[in-house]
């Protein structure tokens, strides 16, 4: 085909051109720009070829020969572009045949090498002087672009064999983050700070990397540790027992269930003993966020058990104001408390004296969000105050079907009442939904006030019938309202009030 004017070539460009573009149109439109200034040089070369047509005929025919052979160089430039990104970005990826970004670049270089040598030889250019001297230049440049050349083959290594792929996370020394883009030079690594961090590719041939929770290994998280020291007091079967139950039963985010936390004795200091749990993460973006939830639970386990952690033994002579301030601590948590109490209907009939005495009894119980407080069917004689926070009843139907959310319980409740006063086993699992600051009351902080006024127990069993009846209301589906103050569900009292007293010995 043979166009006046233009060349031999450029009919045959620009069917290529239009052909390349109309199937690169949709799947490659966010690279529009890119194409358009592409189609723009491509205009541009065959606007000079049809100049060099048009100026054949003048008195400058060796300008219009170089013209000509200049844009049709150019024209080839642009086709190679377009036929290389339609088979690398389009044919293939839907024939399922995928290759990594820089050898696809490399071979769209090496058509415009060969474009090039094609050329100059239609040109008559002697190749042999011309390689003699290209040698030469090739070693000049491969010397002074020994840096480039390593960034370059070490990022073609990377995207060959697949060690490092982008979304991975990697961890080389003091630098973490996730792998965003791998280029002919660096390979950009985002950190958890938002820190955008270019690394050049010969630097991660040279050295050791890892990368971080490998989704091409069998267990692709990432494990954590978290040290802490307890008192050489307290047996390390009972840490390990209370650390273990706390976080192999919350519900902490990012925390994998397989392979299971494991709380370990590590060492032995100056008058304390070295702990550390281990954990593994599902996604290790959030590491920073997942160990604090882990440390808050860590705490809370070990302040239910009243285990404090470890500190530097120190002498410190105190001063009289130092006495006075803690006896005002002490004075404001025990009013903190006896607010607590007076406010549950189950000791309200109690004097002073005594819903003071019980105050004294109440042990603190933190709960962090996630735990479980109590656990349907669990056999324990306490109670549980909220002071603050919010935890959920969780129920179980005996047939087996999915747990039914009975109610939400806030700051002012109490659950548990039951198993303090009759010993009967928990009804409900309750898990708390926020950090929950709670108070702990034990058989044994009741069992003296009511040996010494068996008359209370009647009155503490109307209220738990009404309670159990309510109960019951809320597992049949209907949620009904609490019955009325002074009048028991159900009118019987007696089956209740005998469990306390043979739960009492009364």
């Amino acid at each position: 085909m043979h166009i006046p004017l233009l060349s031999a070539e450029a009919p045959i460009t620009l069917i290529l051109m239009v052909i390349a573009g109309l199937i690169m149109l949709r799947p490659l439109a966010h690279l529009r720009r890119s194409l358009m200034n592409t189609g723009v040089f491509y205009g541009a070369c065959f606007a000079g070829d049809l100049l060099a047509g048009l100026l054949e005929g003048s008195s400058q025919p060796a300008a219009a020969r170089w013209l000509r052979e200049l844009c049709v160089f150019g024209e080839g430039l642009a086709v190679v572009r377009f036929v290389g990104l339609t088979l690398f970005q389009v044919i293939l990826p839907r024939l399922h045949v995928n290759i990594s970004g820089i050898l696809a670049d490399i071979l769209v270089i090496v058509g415009y090498i060969l474009w090039g040598f094609i050329r100059l030889s239609m040109s008559g250019v002697e190749f042999t002087a011309l390689f003699t001297t290209s040698a030469v230049l090739t070693a000049v440049v491969a010397i002074s672009m020994q840096e480039t050349l390593g960034n370059l083959l070490g990022g073609l290594a990377l995207q060959m064999d697949n060690s490092l792929e982008i979304g991975d996370w990697i961890q080389m020394g003091d630098l973490a983050g996730r792998v965003t883009d791998i280029q002919w030079r660096y390979t950009a690594i985002v950190t958890r700070a938002g820190e955008r961090m270019v690394v050049p590719n010969s630097h991660l041939m040279k050295n050791r990397y890892a990368i971080v929770c490998d989704k091409r290994q069998s267990n692709p998280h990432q494990r954590r540790h978290i040290p802490f020291n307890v008192d050489l007091s307290v047996p390390p079967a009972r840490v390990i027992g209370a650390v273990l139950q706390d976080i192999l039963t919350a519900r902490i985010p990012n925390v994998s269930a397989t392979p299971a936390p494991a709380c370990l004795l590590m060492d032995f200091g100056p008058g304390f003993a070295r702990y550390q749990l281990r954990y593994w993460l599902d996604d290790p973006g959030p590491d920073e966020i997942t160990d604090s939830d882990v440390r808050s639970h860590i705490l809370a386990a070990l302040q239910r058990e009243d285990i404090r952690l470890a500190v530097a033994d120190q002498t410190v002579h105190l001063v009289q104001e130092g006495k006075a301030h803690r006896a005002e601590v002490q004075a404001r948590e025990l009013n903190r408390r006896l607010q607590a109490i007076t406010h549950i209907d189950l000791f309200c009939k109690l004097s002073e004296a005594e819903q003071l005495e019980l105050a004294r009894r109440l042990v603190n119980a933190p709960f962090a969000r996630g735990d479980i407080v109590t656990r349907q069917g669990a056999v324990a004689h306490w109670l549980y105050i909220i002071v603050s926070g919010e935890a959920e009843a969780w129920w179980q139907p005996p047939d087996g079907s999915p747990q039914r959310l009975l109610e939400k319980r806030g700051p002012g409740t109490v659950f548990g009442e039951l198993g303090l006063m009759t010993g009967a086993p928990r009804r409900a699992t309750v898990i708390a939904t926020t950090d929950v600051e709670a108070y702990r009351l034990d058989k044994t902080g009741f069992e003296h006030i009511i040996r010494a006024r068996p008359e209370i127990a009647e009155g503490i069993s109307a209220i738990l019938e009404r309670r159990l009846s309510h109960f019951q209301a809320l597992e049949r589906g209907n949620g009904a309202p609490r019955p009325d103050g002074n009048k028991p569900a159900n009118g019987d009292t007696g089956v209740i009030g005998r469990k306390i007293r043979e739960f009492f010995g009364l």
